[in-house]
């Protein structure tokens, strides 16, 4: 066997406009060109896509003609450019197919899992690819098809690489994730292969796999703000020998600053948390930035996510490129437990499981006589506005104000 070297690069994610701006668009199909230059100056054998080449099925033409010309440059260096198709890129549906195959048709990469036998077989290297199935359902239905059709044929006397792009289901990956993040059970992937390239993983991960080796490349760019702290490449491996290779890991330069501010507001206002996040956006803001404020914890009881000022965080900066703001934080709720036992348990009538339940409600911020005081009151004005007498309801609620 010969020693060789080849690229391997995933989720690309060329055309997203994320929070629907032009400029990040632009900033996946630099990243694209910033991964053809280096794979040029590298100068490898061949380069494997491991999907999600392009972030939707139908890539707008600006996004296809920057694709085409990357190819095209990458091709004129007699770089070979093979491809699965990922999650984002499959194809909608069986009439119109993947955007892979016209690109295939036009020589620009090889798309694996449409040509014979799914590979390509020099005798030096075997590479074998799957179309990706978008769930595990029917990657665990249809995979084993796929298998039948076109089977794969790792040869002992090459090196075999296999390319896909799903999440297996393994402990390493898997910690910390939901369970429907998995797409396969390792047991759908065959042994025999020397290197698994995998793509859907935005970070980079290398795994001992089948007495082999297993590879996530990461993404090039940050698809959502979990991959902001990640560094963003794609791997350079170099092939001696079957059981003798060099992982490189090739950082790109060009991708976009994203600064992430977490902050735990359990038990603020809004108006509090307003300030707090506004104060936080001024003193990350730096030209080009992406700032994501992500407020988590558990509001008051009385308060709600609407009374945060999202507008007014997300105009505090003067120089970011933009201010995106997750509200994550919890309205507080009486526990289910208590709910059941007020209406389930042995209260005689609709009048007393009302009241304990505002009861319950007004303790989680006042004191004992104090949510008592206001469950009443609520319980009287919930009766009178249910018999129409709005009159009534707001003579008692000036009454209760002048008292306080």
């Amino acid at each position: 066997m010969k020693p060789f070297s080849f690229v391997h690069v995933a989720d690309l994610h060329l055309g997203y406009e994320q929070y629907n701006l032009a400029t990040r668009r632009e900033d996946f199909d630099r990243a694209f060109h910033e991964v053809v230059d280096k794979t040029i100056e590298l100068k490898p054998d061949f380069m494997i896509i491991a999907g999600d080449l392009f972030h939707q099925a139908r890539p707008s033409n600006v996004t296809l003609e920057s694709a085409i010309k990357c190819f095209k440059k990458i091709n004129s260096e007699g770089i070979r450019v093979f491809a699965v198709d990922g999650s984002h890129d499959a194809a909608p549906n069986l009439i119109t197919g993947t955007i892979l195959n016209p690109l295939d048709s036009a020589g620009l990469l090889y798309y694996l899992p449409r040509h014979e036998g799914a590979c390509w077989d020099n005798g030096n290297y075997y590479i074998y690819g799957t179309p990706n199935f978008r769930t595990r359902f029917r990657t665990e239905a249809q995979l084993p098809s796929f298998y039948e059709m076109k089977k794969p044929k790792p040869r002992p006397d090459a090196f075999n690489i296999f390319v896909f792009h799903m999440a297996l289901d393994i402990p390493e990956i898997m910690k910390g994730m939901p369970t429907y993040f998995a797409e396969a059970s390792p047991d759908f992937i065959p042994s025999g292969f020397d290197y698994y390239a995998g793509g859907h993983l935005h970070r980079p991960w290398q795994l001992p796999f089948k007495r082999a080796l297993l590879a996530y490349s990461g993404a090039t760019e940050t698809v959502s703000y979990e991959d902001a702290t990640v560094e963003k490449g794609f791997y350079h491996v170099t092939v001696r020998q079957k059981n003798d290779i060099e992982i490189t890991r090739i950082k790109l330069e060009t991708s976009r600053r994203f600064k992430i501010l977490e902050k735990d507001c359990t038990g603020l206002m809004p108006q509090k948390i307003t300030e707090l996040a506004i104060e936080a956006v001024r003193d990350a803001d730096e030209p080009g930035a992406i700032i994501v404020p992500v407020l988590k914890g558990t509001l008051p009881a009385e308060s709600s996510r609407r009374q945060i000022d999202i507008t007014r965080i997300r105009e505090s900066a003067e120089q970011a490129l933009l201010v995106h703001v997750l509200v994550a934080l919890k309205e507080m709720d009486i526990p289910e437990d208590t709910i059941r036992t007020i209406f389930e348990g042995e209260l005689s009538d609709l009048r007393t499981r009302s009241f304990e339940y505002f009861r319950q409600f007004f303790l989680q911020r006042f004191k004992q006589e104090e949510a008592e005081k206001i469950a009443h009151l609520a319980l009287d004005l919930l009766q009178l506005l249910v018999k129409g007498e709005e009159e009534k309801a707001t003579s008692l609620l000036e009454e209760s104000f002048n008292e306080n």
